[in-house]
Order: structure tokens, then C-alpha cells, then sequence
């Protein structure tokens, strides 16, 4: 079985082969989301954490959450993980593999929760740079522990990229998202006057309609009134 080990820390990965059937033996039965002890996987892993994130069959299922079975079944699925609607309303039987390891896993996914006593080469001994940082204002004041007065946009992750010229680079930032600017207050108190402005209309407007309903009203009584008393007037000059 093959082990694909992720370090968020470091950013980097590492995939290790066990053929150990003792080994394997440990990790059958468990679930995903589940964590496991490194003692048992060999003297390298001592003292490490690992939580089974995924993994796929010898034929390329991927397993699912959820479905809590060792062997694969077919699934009528609408989205989500392991299947991705074309359309609105789309739904497809899809064949998957559930949350429970077995010997039928040829390639299961870790993640390092808990680090170990000695250094992983090609995993805990060196750092990965990331190539995108944040894009969202929040996350880059996550990242670099800033408060609300601080200016994001000095912050940003910056990239080189190569340009036509031989010898000359540029660099690019990406834009920020849900960055608060005096722009963004303007613009969100002019719609908030916008929309007090309409209510206010709509309401004069309907109080002006209940008026003239009212007059409307008044009128057709007072003209009713008038008809009656000139019927009357018209009977009593007959007679």
C-alpha cells in the first residue's frame, strides 16, 4: 500500500510503499477522519499523529465519507465529492469506495496533525514556499497577524513572472477580496440613501392613493346623497 503523507506546515508531501502486512494490518478498519499513531507504521513515525484524509482502490475509486462500507457500491449521487453535476439538477450512479480501509486500498492519503520526535527527510526538514498567497483581506491579516488598522494591500503576496525582454521581471499581486476602502463605504452608504429614498417615495405615494381613494370615496357618497334628495324632490313636485 501506498502512503501519500501531506505536511500543511511545510507544504510539502511525501509518498512512502509498506508491504508490511503487519503494518497494513493496523490501518485496516479505520475510517477516514480518523486519527492514527505513526508508532505502529515503523521507528521513522515515532511519536507522529496521522489523520486518513482519502485514498483510492487498485482500480481508482476514490472513498467517500460517510458511506460506511469496506467495499465499493454504486451510489446515486447530485454532487458533492466524487462527482460534479453539468447541469442543474443532474444526478448520476456513481461507483465508490466507502470510508473504511481494507486490504482492497492500494493508496491511502495522511496528514501530519501531530509531529514526531525525529525529522521526516523530504517532509518536515525543509519548507515549500507557496507560489499564490491569500487572496482575501481577512486571510492575509490571518497569515501575517495583523489587526484592522493595518494596511492589507502592503501585505500582499507578491510573484515574479518573466517578461518578453530577456533579463526583466515583473512582479503581480492579486486582487484583494473583501477589502474595506473609502470607496466601499461611499458606495454602500450612497445604496443605503438609495434605498431610504425609495421607501420613503413608496410610502408617500401609497398614503397619496389612500387619499384619493378616500375623496373618491366621499365623492360617490356625497353623490348618492344628491341623487336621493333629487328623486325625492322630483316625487313630492309630481304630486
Amino acid at each position: 500500500m501506498k502512503l501519500n503523507i501531506a505536511y500543511p506546515t511545510t507544504g510539502l508531501q511525501k509518498a512512502i510503499e509498506i508491504e508490511d502486512e503487519k503494518k497494513l494490518a493496523y490501518l485496516y478498519d479505520k475510517r477516514m477522519s480518523q486519527e492514527i499513531s505513526g508508532d505502529m507504521l515503523g521507528e521513522e513515525f515515532k511519536g507522529y499523529t496521522f489523520r486518513i484524509t482519502g485514498g483510492n482502490d487498485k482500480q481508482g475509486f476514490t472513498m467517500k465519507q460517510g458511506v460506511l462500507v469496506d467495499h465499493r457500491v454504486r451510489l446515486l449521487l447530485k454532487g458533492g465529492t466524487c462527482y460534479r453535476p453539468r447541469r442543474t439538477g443532474e444526478r448520476k450512479r456513481k461507483s465508490v469506495r466507502g470510508c473504511i480501509v481494507s486490504h482492497d486500498i492500494s493508496a491511502l492519503a495522511l496528514v501530519v496533525v501531530k509531529k514526531g520526535e525525529s525529522e521526516i527527510p523530504g517532509l518536515t526538514d525543509s519548507q515549500k514556499p507557496r507560489r499564490l498567497g491569500p487572496k482575501r483581506a481577512n486571510n492575509i491579516r490571518k497569515l501575517f497577524a495583523l489587526s484592522k488598522d493595518d494596511d492589507v494591500r502592503k501585505f500582499v503576496v507578491r510573484r515574479e513572472v518573466k517578461t518578453k525582454k530577456e533579463g526583466t521581471t515583473k512582479t503581480r499581486a492579486p486582487k484583494i477580496q473583501r477589502l474595506v476602502t473609502p470607496v466601499t463605504v461611499q458606495r454602500k452608504r450612497h445604496l443605503k440613501a438609495v434605498k431610504a429614498a425609495k421607501l420613503a417615495k413608496s410610502k408617500s405615494e401609497a398614503a397619496a392613493y389612500a387619499k384619493m381613494l378616500a375623496n373618491r370615496k366621499e365623492e360617490a357618497v356625497q353623490s348618492r346623497k344628491a341623487s336621493k334628495v333629487a328623486s325625492r324632490l322630483s316625487r313630492t313636485s309630481g304630486n
